[in-house]
């Protein structure tokens, strides 16, 4: 079996033309083993949200691209899915980041700050190394500001504070 960065690398190349032919934004390209099942899933958006009808555009094209790729980039059976990143979509490349100040969001840490690994609040400033968020403890506002090498994963998320 190929590489799955590999797969995902390959993936992103053939999919990014026809996401770009139509306007589309490429937010992540992923190959999963789910059970005894492979998933090749590809998430798109765009300005306003993307519609069911623009995923299966994407859906058709990138299936006829696999269909003629020689040799097959993912040699194994697989299932793919096109799909809207949702609400709560991942901040991976630098434009997601950039897009999500003075949202609120979720952040995963490598390592612990102050023996708090998890922070929930609103992007308030970003700077190549570095990002800053105001989050609540227990109804108190704090600052945090994280170094970027030392987050693990980042994501938009919902406040139910305000709730």
């Amino acid at each position: 079996m190929e590489n799955l960065s590999s797969v995902t690398e390959t993936v992103t190349q053939m999919v990014q033309p026809i996401v770009d032919e139509h306007h589309f934004q490429l937010v992540d390209v992923e190959f999963v083993k789910e059970g005894k099942s492979w998933y090749l899933r590809v998430y798109v958006d765009k300005q306003g949200g993307i519609t069911i009808d623009d995923c299966v555009i994407v859906n058709d094209a990138l299936s006829a691209e696999l269909d003629a790729a020689d040799p097959d980039p993912i040699p194994q059976a697989y299932y793919l899915e096109v799909s809207s990143p949702g609400a709560e979509r991942p901040l991976k490349k630098e434009a997601d980041f950039e897009s999500a100040v003075n949202q609120y969001i979720h952040i995963s840490l490598y390592q612990p700050i102050d023996k708090v690994k998890v922070f929930e609040g609103t992007l308030a400033e970003l700077t190549p190394e570095t990002l800053t968020l105001n989050y609540k403890v227990k109804g108190v506002a704090k600052t945090v500001t994280i170094e970027r090498k030392a987050i693990a994963s980042a994501r938009l998320a919902i406040d139910f504070s305000g709730i």
